[in-house]
């Protein structure tokens, strides 16, 4: 558009001056063909459109938002059609409490109530994208700067709004996938009303009130030590289960023995013993006592 403009005020310029000077009417030739280089590469330019990959390209004519798209590639279009291009690609937008990791600068964690009455910190990453085919109606009802005026406000205020359901302990721990769950749910339907895509939602880091993680801390401690409690109890009863098996054994082999051994029996094995002792080379001494078993010392120093 630029270069047409640019060939149309030098054809004007030259028949002012030519009406002016008549001795520059013999360069009059030259400075229309000029001009009229400059109209035919404006022309040429303002009908050739790239659009890069990842990119889609909205038409606009005199301010008017045409309904249908330019996809990737070349395009021959109407000179007088203004294109803007918008990213179709996955974006991201980071709300965090550390300084310079979000996409705004200082702390933009969302604090939340919950239904206690306690607040907790949440850092958050948003996955989403524009909708080419809802391009011209995120255009004509939003606008280009549709990240501060819909993905921003509308997650933070729907964390803020289901939030209040649960309580700082239950954000923390077990109903945390069903908090992003809930909150991806609603924030998705916004999305869609507006040509947008919510493609994920990253619950970052939640946290806690210092009174809460104290008391997350102690009931995490009592928990561990009546786990320990309950392992030292199975491992004594396992103990005294061993001992009574022990015990019993034990008290199993003197009733076999002393229901199976007999007085003669006792006679029968000292009589062998006596018998192998009196057979071997040694030297032996028998001292007879009173009692019916004698002793024999072997005399063989």
């Amino acid at each position: 558009m630029f270069l047409i403009v640019l060939g149309v005020i030098i054809f004007i310029a030259i028949n002012v001056v030519i009406k002016t000077n008549p001795v520059a009417a013999k360069f009059a030739g030259a400075g229309r063909l000029l001009a009229l280089v400059f109209i035919l590469l404006g022309i040429s330019s303002a009908c050739i459109k790239q659009i890069d990959a990842g990119e889609i390209g909205v038409k606009k004519l005199f301010g008017s938002i045409q309904n249908d798209v330019l996809g990737s590639g070349l395009h021959f279009i109407n000179p007088l059609l203004d294109v803007t291009k918008l990213d179709v690609k996955t974006q991201n937008y980071t709300m965090s409490g550390i300084n310079d990791e979000g996409n705004k600068a200082g702390d933009d964690a969302i604090r939340v109530l919950t239904s206690d009455g306690l607040e907790v910190t949440i850092d958050l990453t948003v996955l989403y994208r524009v909708v080419g085919a809802d391009a011209p109606k995120l255009l004509r009802e939003t606008g280009e700067d549709y990240r501060d005026k819909i993905v921003r406000p509308i997650t933070r205020t729907k964390i803020r709004d289901n939030a209040v359901y649960y309580q700082a302990v239950d954000l923390f721990g077990s109903k945390r996938d069903e908090f992003q769950q809930r909150i991806y749910k609603s924030i998705e339907d916004d999305f869609k009303k507006r040509g947008l895509m919510l493609e994920q939602l990253l619950v970052r880091n939640i946290t806690l009130p210092n009174s809460v993680k104290a008391s997350i801390e102690s009931k995490i401690n009592a928990e561990q030590d009546a786990k320990k409690m309950e392992f030292v109890l199975l491992k004594e009863k396992q103990e005294a289960e061993r001992k009574r098996v022990e015990a019993q054994g034990i008290a199993d082999y003197q009733k076999i023995i002393n229901t199976g051994l007999t007085d003669q029996q006792l006679q029968y094995e000292q009589i062998k013993a006596m018998k192998e002792l009196a057979l071997s080379a040694n030297a032996k001494v028998v001292v007879m006592g009173k009692g019916n078993t004698p002793l024999i010392i072997d005399g063989k120093q």
